[in-house]
């Protein structure tokens, strides 16, 4: 009998290689997509070997044809970090709204199940604490984050227009502040920011007076989520995220605690549009999926950390991820 088969977009970065390793012990054949902007080969190249895993050198802003059939689709393919889709922001509303029409294109010509990752950036510098799914939010649409905020924005519009005009089997999944294994150390995120700078022996920097509060949730447990609300029937966004809150100064100073370095910590302006709080109310995944957070904060940034240190001289000190100039377009 042959195995189930799930096309995961973006399966090269941090969170579709993930997917990818759930989806290959749940016993499915994976087909993986990537253009490689932003994703590392590394990430999957354990996966190669394997009869039940393909890999596709694809842009998904592009025509998506995919042979045979297909029950579900995951769409993780986008800029995630502000360093990236400040250097490539047109690539990156392009990927949320010509790669996910293409996508629900491809979902309904093969009758196939697709999940889509939205984020709690749509819910911009937000006005209720903490966030649930019924809250609008509070973004610039023409601010420096709007590429991204607004991208994921029409992504969850055009998803949910192609469900309840084409019938579509979809899901969306608003995914929180993740860490662990396989993140960049040089994606502009707190955490590898802050990890980054302890190992290179810098103080790390803190922003504003560090009040902005974030809510960590370790990879595991969203791909947990993740894989639950794609075997849901819920069609509405979802929550997923750890809301166990801290300040970043505080967190910055958990960072020093945790790898015993004796680093400073400085302070910077705010970025623009910079969120002050973010926190999830995963009251719907609780109830919907009986799903919640597992590993600890503490727990979680040590297996970090531990992967962290892996890290090669030439990663540890690489500043820029790649050349966008051909990407911008």
């Amino acid at each position: 009998m042959a195995k189930p088969r799930v096309l995961i977009t973006g399966a090269a970065g941090f969170l579709g290689s993930h997917l990818c390793d759930r989806f290959i012990r749940e016993g499915f054949h994976v087909v993986a997509m990537d253009n490689l902007i932003t994703g590392e080969m590394k990430n999957i190249q354990h996966l190669f070997p394997l009869q039940d895993f393909e890999f596709h050198h694809h842009d998904v802003s592009k025509f998506v044809h995919v042979a045979g059939n297909l029950e579900y689709i995951l769409h993780f393919a986008s800029p995630a970090s502000p360093i990236d889709y400040l250097k490539i922001p047109i690539q990156t509303l392009k990927v949320g709204s010509l790669g996910t029409h293409n996508l629900l294109g491809l979902a309904r010509a093969k009758g196939s199940r697709i999940l889509v990752a939205s984020t709690s950036e749509v819910y911009g510098d937000p006005t209720v604490h903490p966030q649930t799914e019924e809250y609008y939010g509070n973004v610039n649409p023409v601010g420096p984050r709007g590429v991204y905020d607004e991208a994921k924005r029409f992504q969850e519009a055009i998803t949910m227009a192609y469900h309840t005009y084409h019938g579509v089997d979809t899901r969306i999944v608003r995914i929180f502040n993740t860490y662990g294994p396989r993140m960049r150390l040089n994606d502009g995120r707190v955490l590898p920011a802050f990890i980054g700078q302890a190992l290179r022996g810098e103080d790390l920097t803190v922003f504003g007076e560090g009040k902005q509060t974030r809510s960590f949730c370790y990879v595991d447990d969203l791909i947990e989520g993740i894989f639950r609300l794609l075997m849901s029937n819920y069609a509405m966004p979802v929550n997923i995220g750890n809301p166990d809150e801290i300040t970043i100064l505080d967190f910055a100073k958990e960072i020093i605690r945790l790898t015993g370095t004796s680093q400073k910590i400085i302070f910077e302006p705010l970025p623009k549009d910079d969120p002050m709080q973010r926190q999830p109310d995963i009251t719907k995944a609780k109830k919907l999926l009986q799903w919640e957070p597992k590993v600890s904060r503490r727990d979680g940034l040590k297996i970090t950390y531990e992967y962290f240190k892996t890290l090669s001289h030439e990663e540890l000190y690489q500043r820029d991820h790649k050349n966008f100039d051909n990407y911008s377009r």
